[in-house]
């Protein structure tokens, strides 16, 4: 696998976009598997362990949602979901179950590549760069991705952690809502606010708050870290 960016699998039920995806992603030096159900999308999964899943909504035998549910009762592997123009998707439902990006097709190759090069480089984050966040209660460790809380390893996506780690690093600052998409997602995202929301919601039910440490709303402006 030398020489190879990372492994990337690719489910979607119409053969011919995932051709051609698979030529612009294994032309961009990632290698690429696919897959046309959900069923599939398990197995490959399982054998594959890939670096990234783009994965469309709409599939056969096992829907998209649901693939990415399963991938998230074990595992925090990126997951990009596809989904057509005009297709009833409920984007917060997805970034809620843990999705970390959408694709709306059809879609520039440009935008594709961009999209998963920027992914992959958020959870890849280079061992020995960055110190990890300490309190008493809490513990951030950017370079593994993991969260200790309690005594307890704590679960998160990617984008949950980044957002996370992103505020915890900005103590006591606050950021808006735009600020943190363009900061913590690190591209000129498509969503809105409420993407930020839904994260720091999910980030609120697994952080209740320490000793001197809190996740606060700023009302009418955004949210910060505030520590004591």
């Amino acid at each position: 696998m030398e020489g190879i960016l990372g492994k990337i699998l690719v489910i979607d039920d119409d053969e011919n976009i995932c051709e051609v995806i698979k030529m612009y992603l294994e032309s961009s030096g990632y290698d690429t598997k696919v897959g046309h159900n959900g069923k599939v999308a398990q197995e490959l999964f399982m054998d594959y362990k890939p670096d990234l899943v783009l994965l469309d909504v709409m599939i056969p035998s096992m829907d998209g949602i649901d693939v990415l549910k399963w991938i998230r009762k074990e595992n925090e592997t990126p997951v990009i979901m596809l989904t057509a123009k005009g297709e009833t998707f409920d984007k917060v439902l997805a970034l809620e179950l843990g999705a970390d990006d959408y694709i709306v097709k059809p879609f520039e190759p440009k935008e594709l590549i961009a999209r998963v090069k920027a992914v992959i480089r958020r959870y890849n984050v280079e061992v020995g760069v960055k110190e990890a966040i300490t309190y008493p209660d809490l513990t951030i460790d950017v370079n593994s991705y993991n969260v200790t809380y309690n005594g307890d390893e704590i679960k998160m996506p990617p984008k949950e952690f980044e957002l996370l780690y992103y505020l915890a690093s900005n103590k006591n600052r606050v950021f808006t809502r735009e600020q943190l998409l363009c900061e913590v997602w690190g591209y000129d995202y498509p969503g809105d606010s409420r993407t930020v929301d839904v994260h720091i919601k999910r980030l609120r039910e697994k952080l209740h708050g320490g000793s001197n440490w809190q996740l606060e709303t700023v009302w009418g402006v955004g949210y910060k870290f505030e520590v004591k």
